[in-house]
């Protein structure tokens, strides 16, 4: 089979693999019948992932029909629908009964498919621990509605899980790419009195008001003075950080008001400054990590209520056998691109 394979530091190219086969016990083998790309793929891409394996198949953004399972598999079987998570975890080690899963103990723990074992960019994968990584699909969500289901939708789950919100509340999410927008709706989902959207881009900025139109939104430039005049209290009362910039990281704790929490949810490429001094007297609280991903079945019933819906974010597709251009769209921002779907079918 074809495979999108991260060869080396800025080596990414499309080979023929052997198709997977079942090693454990747990695992389960699923066909791929849609695929995406993530800006995580672009940090493997340029070398940023310390943690990625050369060689391995990238892609951890899919959904699929399972094909195989092994004997201690219980809660999938063969011709399920399923939505694959981003993280494998046991479901029983200390991290993992307290819904921590991206912590979970296990070797093929965490974030392992298409970064230290072969991901979905290709027609079939093998997933580990098949019984908590795998979520069934109900009946009437489309492969396109469940896509981000398993990583960016369970992110933006998580993030605004974390973050707490209440209904009067004004909120300052920063960043509006993929997981931005999908933590802005999870966001909404909580009624807060206000969701500002704070984006350098123009387009992602028209993109969100056009399909969010109760949002206001601004760019880093204008953020702070805007911040403050539309909140009650010399700030946002929560801080979403989904950008990843320096720039970002402190408007994030410059525009929160005192004594909110600031969750961070962006991947930055270096270090990030905490200036103590600067913000003395603020008493504010940082949550940040990876995400837990365990909530996937919830995010689907949510999406077959028709409450969430991520399918706007799909603005191109392509077929395997054109990887490469993919790679080149996305990462080239061109042509209004947010995510890419890849179709094995195509």
């Amino acid at each position: 089979m074809l495979a999108y394979t991260y060869v080396a530091r800025g080596d990414l190219r499309l080979l023929e693999k052997p198709k997977p086969a079942l090693l454990e016990d747990r695992d389960a083998i699923v066909r791929v019948t849609l695929s995406s790309i993530c800006t995580s793929d672009l940090h493997i891409k340029h070398g940023s992932v310390p943690r990625a394996v050369s060689g391995i198949t990238l892609g951890h953004e899919m959904v699929g029909v399972v094909e195989a399972v092994g004997v201690a598999v219980t809660q999938v079987k063969p011709g399920d629908w399923v939505a694959v998570n981003v993280e494998t975890f046991c479901g029983e080690c200390f991290f993992c009964r307290r819904g921590w899963v991206n912590n979970c103990t296990h070797p093929s723990g965490g974030w392992a498919l298409g970064c230290r074992i072969d991901g979905g960019q290709a027609p079939y994968v093998r997933v580990p621990l098949a019984d908590q990584g795998l979520t069934p699909i109900p009946d009437g969500v489309s492969d396109r509605q469940a896509l981000f289901v398993g990583d960016i939708l369970a992110t933006g789950y998580w993030a605004a899980d974390i973050t707490p919100v209440e209904a009067g509340d004004t909120v300052l999410l920063i960043g509006a790419g993929p997981t931005g927008v999908c933590t802005l709706q999870c966001l909404l989902l909580r009624r807060p009195k206000q969701v500002i959207v704070c984006e350098r881009d123009p387009l992602r900025r028209a993109f969100v008001e056009a399909h969010y139109p109760q949002v206001l939104t601004v760019s880093p430039e204008e953020a702070l003075p805007f911040v403050l005049s539309h909140s009650d209290h010399g700030g946002a009362d929560a801080v979403v950080e989904a950008a990843g910039t320096e720039e970002t990281f402190r408007l994030a704790w410059q525009c929160a008001r005192p004594n909110a929490v600031v969750t961070v949810v962006a991947l930055y490429d270096g270090p990030q400054v905490l200036p103590l001094p600067d913000m003395y007297g603020k008493n504010l609280t940082f949550k940040t990590g990876g995400v837990d991903g365990c909530h996937c079945a919830r995010t689907l019933d949510l999406i077959a209520q028709g409450k969430l819906d991520t399918t706007p974010l799909i603005t191109h597709t392509y077929p395997l056998r054109e990887m490469d251009a993919a790679y080149d769209l996305f990462e080239g921002h061109r042509d209004g691109v947010i995510k890419v779907a890849i179709d094995m079918a195509l």
